[in-house]
């Protein structure tokens, strides 16, 4: 028998300050490969567009990768569950109406990491854009398109 997923021990003890920088890593349900398909890894990046129009957090570097996101984000005007919440139940409203469904598209927790006072953001954004990279998807970066970081605008 499969084991539960333990996503409830990760919200123990979470913290959110605004003005922090967190990386986020959430998985699709089933680990499923929904963002192999671009037209639907495209409704998730304008849901992270979307936290960062209301003002809730600035996304620092992310990549979206066939089954889970890595997000390096720094929280201004809510709290880590509040931004997680809202860029995953609007994606998955987009994404049940894009693909005729009903119910979760993604797994329920997430895994975050406040980065510490001094730490290199720039060298952890570099390390998240690498992901397809490391995982054999492209030979090179620039042949990913699903990914980006705030230091190219």
């Amino acid at each position: 028998m499969p084991s539960r997923p333990k996503s409830h021990r990760l919200r123990r003890g979470r913290y959110s300050e605004n003005g922090r920088a967190y990386l986020i890593t959430t998985v699709v349900h089933q680990r499923r490969p929904l963002f192999s398909d671009w037209r639907l890894a495209r409704l998730v990046v304008a849901e992270l567009k979307h936290v960062q129009d209301l003002g809730l957090a600035d996304s620092l570097a992310w990549v979206l990768m066939p089954d889970h996101l890595h997000w390096l984000l720094q929280l201004r005007a809510a709290t880590l569950p509040q931004v997680m919440q809202r860029m995953k139940s609007r994606s998955t409203r987009q994404l049940n109406q894009h693909l005729g469904l009903r119910g979760a598209q993604w797994q329920s927790g997430y895994h975050d990491r406040a980065l510490r006072d001094g730490e290199d953001i720039q060298h952890m954004a570099r390390y998240i854009i690498a992901n397809p990279l490391r995982a054999g998807l492209v030979q090179r970066i620039g042949d990913y398109p699903l990914w980006d970081a705030c230091w190219l605008q």
